[in-house]
């Protein structure tokens, strides 16, 4: 094989992370939309800011650690333990909106898993459905994605997501976003090496604007995204 070559894995995680992959993502905003309608976030230096924040004690410290968990317990057909940090990234979620885009995405990936390959056992897809992470986790390892490859592209996905959120609201140029995700992906290497020195009773989050932003866009009068 020649150096350098795309390889099948490579493709299907390009297809995993896309945005056009039909999971609603893109309609949620995690607290943006009413951090950006408080004042929170104004411009690209504050959403840049923002966005590092959660990337270094939510993305480092909860999502990565149980996606990487959720790999290894599926990879050893260890369903105890998949379940019990299923049930860990659902308690960490401080507001109604983010328990419901967590069962809203969850229960959508494992339906377009289930869609697309029928090599997912229905018992599979049932232990994974609870979120996205364990469906993604349930992907790589039918599909041979590396674990870190599956982390680099599932903070990229986090990313994009993201900043696309903070150039429809704020709004921000294109220029600007592409400039924002040029700056904040020099972090993520570090953020992924990082998220391998999480202990298990390290796991969690701490967001705590976020969490206001979170609650209070529930009730927010007017919004893009949903609630």
């Amino acid at each position: 094989m020649q150096a350098g070559k795309s390889t099948l894995p490579d493709f299907r995680l390009y297809q995993l992370i896309s945005p056009s992959l039909p999971i609603g993502a893109f309609t949620y905003s995690q607290g943006l939309e009413w951090a950006i309608e408080n004042g929170w976030v104004k411009d690209r230096a504050s959403l840049e800011q923002w966005l590092v924040d959660i990337l270094h004690h939510s993305l480092v410290t909860l999502e990565l650690p149980i996606l990487q968990r959720a790999f290894h317990a599926i990879a050893s057909e260890n369903k105890p333990s998949l379940e019990m940090w299923n049930q860990w990234l659902y308690a960490s979620r401080e507001t109604k909106e983010l328990r419901l885009e967590e069962i809203q995405r969850g229960k959508a990936t494992a339906r377009l898993l289930k869609q697309l390959d029928n090599h997912f056992a229905p018992d599979a897809i049932e232990h994974v459905e609870a979120n996205q992470l364990a469906c993604f986790a349930l992907a790589a390892h039918s599909w041979h994605i590396d674990l870190k490859s599956l982390c680099a592209g599932y903070l990229w996905s986090w990313l994009e997501n993201a900043t696309t959120a903070g150039i429809k609201l704020i709004p921000l140029g294109q220029t600007d976003g592409q400039k924002l995700m040029l700056s904040v992906s020099e972090l993520l290497p570090n953020a992924i090496e990082a998220s391998y020195l999480v202990e298990d009773h390290e796991v969690g989050s701490f967001t705590p604007a976020q969490a206001i932003a979170s609650s209070r866009h529930e009730t927010q009068y007017t919004r893009l995204y949903r609630s």
